[in-house]
């Protein structure tokens, strides 16, 4: 039924939509911090007369104080979530999307297997940077091979917890490395938020040295996002060679 409602949805867009627009859908799971109200209605855990749901992470720990507790994720259960995000790409190639990007950033479920302030297992599944990245990199390799050759996968990555003990920029150029061998086609470089936010330096443009670094260290194009409003602003991003393309939201 998303399927559908999503297919209607992309339909129209193309009605509208200036000649060659490219489409993307971005494909997320939101572990631990799954289970929480729509962002009008407060952004808040679920009470119990709210049907919530038991979320899980590669570890048993809360995203912060008065949230529910995950279940830490066994080998089945993230058998069963990489199969997903094969399942959900296949039906995004369906519908007809040009670009699927993973999102691996912001606290959701990649990103706490990746970040050593949410993961603290002891398998192969976590404890070293390889461990930690293994579930992210599964995923991006058995959505590369299930989707056709002109569809662009892409990687929204945390590239820095901007939290002390957390993934730092190094650990993410590592990473997009593979990613890259693996055939993604670029990153996105985001920040934080697998714990709550604090001391994150916002204000204009104040990722873009993130973008910069991973497209000068691991030879992959790179998108710039936060704190970018400003059309002159993004083009001074391009054509100063920081990153190959920018990202803007409302």
């Amino acid at each position: 039924a998303n399927e559908a409602a999503l297919g209607r949805a992309l339909a129209v867009a193309r009605r509208f939509a200036p000649k060659d627009t490219r489409f993307g859908v971005q494909l997320a799971h939101s572990g631990r911090k799954g289970s929480i109200s729509r962002p009008w209605e407060g952004n808040k855990p679920l009470t119990d007369d709210q049907d919530p749901w038991v979320t899980v992470a590669p570890s048993a720990i809360p995203f912060t104080q008065g949230w529910a507790t995950p279940e830490a994720l066994d080998e089945a259960g993230i058998e069963r979530t990489i199969a997903g995000f094969v399942q959900a790409a296949t039906r995004a190639v369906r519908i007809g999307f040009d670009v699927i990007e993973l999102h691996a950033g912001h606290g959701y479920l990649l990103h706490q297997f990746l970040s050593p302030l949410s993961n603290l297992r002891a398998d192969r599944w976590g404890g070293t940077p390889d461990n930690r990245a293994r579930l992210l990199l599964t995923v991006a390799e058995r959505v590369r091979a299930a989707v056709p050759a002109q569809i662009a996968p892409g990687m929204r990555r945390t590239t820095t917890d901007w939290a002390e003990g957390g993934v730092d920029t190094g650990d993410a150029v590592a990473v997009a490395r593979q990613v890259k061998a693996l055939g993604c086609d670029y990153i996105c470089a985001t920040g934080g938020f697998v714990v709550p936010p604090s001391g994150i330096p916002f204000g204009p443009g104040y990722q873009v040295h993130l973008a910069e670094r991973i497209k000068h260290e691991a030879g992959i194009a790179t998108r710039a996002v936060g704190g970018i409003t400003d059309p002159h602003q993004a083009e001074a991003i391009i054509a100063e060679g920081r990153a190959d393309m920018v990202a803007l939201a409302t």
